[in-house]
Order: C-alpha cells, then sequence, then structure tokens
C-alpha cells in the first residue's frame, strides 16, 4: 500500500509547466523534493491540491498570473539603440543584470531586437500567464526527524 501525501509527509516529484494552448513552457524532470505542511515554498494552491495522492498520481494544478508569477509590468520593459547595448547582449535571451541606487538587483532578459532596437525586460518570462503545473508523484513516505528539522536540500523548487 502506498504512503498518501499528508502533514509531514516527504514528497518527491517531477513536473512540467504548459500555456494556455498547451505548450511545455518548463520541464523538470530531476525530482525536486519538499516536506508536505512544512513551510516550503512550494505554491500554496499545488500543496493542497497534491494533499491525498501517492506515488504514480498525475496531478493538474492551474495558476492563473496572480497565483503563480504575477501580473506582466510594462514599467520594467526598455528598448534602447542596440549601439548603446555591450555586444554580449545582442541576443534573445541574453540577460543583463541591473541596480537600482537603493543597491537592489534584478535580472532583465533580452526579448526583442527589431529595426536597430533592443528590448529588455525584468518581468519573469512567465508573467502574465495562466500556467499549469502537471505535476506527477515520485515518492511519498515518512520524513525523518532530521528533515523535519532541517528541510530537503532542494525544497525551493514549485515557486
Amino acid at each position: 500500500m502506498s504512503d498518501k501525501i499528508t502533514h509531514n509527509k516527504f514528497v518527491s516529484l517531477v513536473y512540467t509547466i504548459t500555456d494556455d494552448d498547451d505548450n511545455i513552457l518548463e520541464r523538470i524532470d530531476m525530482p525536486i523534493q519538499y516536506i508536505q505542511g512544512a513551510k516550503s515554498q512550494v505554491i500554496e494552491k499545488i500543496e493542497i491540491a497534491l494533499d491525498g495522492h501517492e506515488v504514480g498520481d498525475l496531478v493538474h494544478v492551474t495558476l492563473d498570473p496572480e497565483e503563480g508569477f504575477g501580473a506582466h509590468q510594462p514599467e520594467l520593459t526598455f528598448s534602447d539603440d542596440i549601439n548603446n547595448v555591450p555586444p554580449q547582449f545582442h541576443s534573445i535571451g541574453a540577460e543583463v543584470e541591473f541596480q537600482n541606487d537603493q543597491g537592489e538587483s534584478k535580472i532583465f532578459r533580452v526579448t526583442a531586437i527589431e529595426d536597430g532596437k533592443l528590448t529588455v525586460d525584468g518581468n519573469h518570462p512567465f508573467a502574465g500567464k495562466s500556467i499549469t503545473y502537471n505535476i506527477t508523484v515520485k515518492e511519498v513516505r515518512d520524513a525523518t526527524a532530521d528533515e523535519l528539522k532541517h528541510g530537503v536540500e532542494n525544497m525551493n523548487a514549485l515557486h
């Protein structure tokens, strides 16, 4: 008999994230682990949806932008003449880190290069999108005393 996901269970899973058209936006094939109900960084709606499931179950959780990666903020998108931008950033997907006057850093990605202009965007690539986590449960067991006390190494996934 398989363990069900309940409070204080060690959970291991893999997932894909898809958009409204079922395009795969992200695939995580290396299992991530967390302790159910132990203040992990797993999105609460996902943790609630996983409750009661067991190894082999496929769980779909759809998040609207506010539940997931937030609304797209147009004020985080900037364009400049490509000649004002160092050559190492002249490719779609290139990342550049900017720092404000308070010392806070933010990563911006190059999202467009057109008509001599380069556009960077500080929004998360999934911002403004409804997304679905398609989660496959790989392992469920009682968490050890050490895991309950110290957490699990890669609990930072699914956030």
